[in-house]
């Protein structure tokens, strides 16, 4: 199957972030007690629902681009400032700001940016 390398990559892309929130859902999940017993400030079985809800989008979002479906390119940036969105509405809400915070912009709004101009690229 030749796909073009930046169908390849979203792909790629979307399937490890998928592979993330499953193993993130599945932490909060058995992990319930502890993160309880610890206080962290966002309740578990949320996190774990939220975590969830990537996966579904995720697993429709590889499957669109596998299928070789129209809506898969306009789906992949809306996912992808979506994620931005609920990342960084996540990070200053519940996280504390100890890490360097103008390279975390940086570097997502050139993730974007890829994300962006690959999919003006993608060839079906």
């Amino acid at each position: 199957m030749n796909r073009p390398l930046s169908v390849t990559l979203s792909l790629a892309l979307v399937l490890i972030l998928t592979a993330w929130h499953i193993i993130k859902a599945w932490t909060f999940i058995v992990w319930q007690e502890v993160l309880s017993e610890f206080s962290v400030q966002l309740n578990p079985l949320i996190s774990a629902s939220i975590s969830i809800i990537w996966v579904v989008a995720g697993l429709a979002l590889a499957w669109g681009i596998l299928q070789k479906k129209v809506w898969s390119v306009k789906m992949l940036p809306a996912l992808a400032a979506g994620y931005t969105v609920w990342y960084w509405s996540e990070r200053f809400i519940w996280h504390n700001q100890k890490t360097n915070l103008v390279f975390a912009i940086i570097l997502n709004f050139i993730l974007l940016v890829i994300i962006y101009f690959g999919t003006k690229s993608l060839s079906r």
